[in-house]
Order: structure tokens, then C-alpha cells, then sequence
């Protein structure tokens, strides 16, 4: 049974930075796409970040500049670095991954088959 388990949320204040990691189990993840996905408190969840198994990556607007995804496929770990931390990014961060390894950087929520349970980053201004 394949796992995802986030780590590394918090508070800090804007400007700040984290870096959340999701460590995977139950098989390999390295020929698969990851992808990182929030939700913020009465907003839907939305793409946030993906990087596909050669290390071709994908932002989202909101997050171009400030946020990078890596994986350690060694680790079979994936990993995201905020920078420049606003308020605005206070949300519940999950990692995903897809079952079908042809998906090369797909940002859909339909896409994600396995999902983590979620860390909660909270920013304040």
C-alpha cells in the first residue's frame, strides 16, 4: 500500500521560508510525476507545483519564483522549498502522485491517485 507523509509545516512570518518534505513508502515513486497541491481555509484545493521523473518542472503563477519542487529519488522523497513566504499561502499543503507513469507534469487534481494527509502552513503578516 503506497503512502505519502508530509512534513515540515509551521508557523512563520512573511518573508520567511519552509520547507515541507513528503516521504513515500510502499513502492517507488521515482519513475512517477509529483506533484504538490493547498487548499486554503474555504477555497478548493488547487495546484501548486509538480516535477516529473527526469526533473521537469511546473509552477503555478501565484508561486513562480518563490517556490521550488525537488525529489531525492534515492530517498524516494520529494520536496518543496517556500521562499518568500505571504500571507496569502497560509493553507494545507499535500504531495500527490499519479498511478500512471506517463504522466509527464500534469497539474490536474484528477490526475493524483495517492495523496499524503496534509501539513498546515500558516503565514502571518
Amino acid at each position: 500500500q503506497a503512502q505519502l507523509v508530509e512534513s515540515g509545516g509551521g508557523l512563520v512570518q512573511a518573508g520567511g521560508s519552509l520547507r515541507l518534505s513528503c516521504a513515500a513508502s510502499g513502492r517507488t515513486f521515482r519513475t512517477y510525476a509529483m506533484g504538490w497541491f493547498r487548499q486554503a481555509p474555504g477555497k478548493e484545493r488547487e495546484f501548486v507545483a509538480v516535477i516529473s521523473s527526469s526533473g521537469s518542472t511546473l509552477y503555478a503563477d501565484s508561486v513562480k519564483g518563490r517556490f521550488t519542487i525537488a525529489r531525492d529519488n534515492a530517498k524516494n522523497t520529494l520536496y518543496l522549498q517556500m521562499n518568500s513566504l505571504k500571507p496569502e499561502d497560509t493553507a494545507v499543503y499535500y504531495c500527490a502522485a499519479p498511478s500512471d507513469s506517463r504522466s509527464y507534469l500534469p497539474t490536474r487534481e484528477s490526475t493524483y491517485d495517492y495523496w499524503g494527509q496534509g501539513t498546515q502552513v500558516t503565514v502571518s503578516s
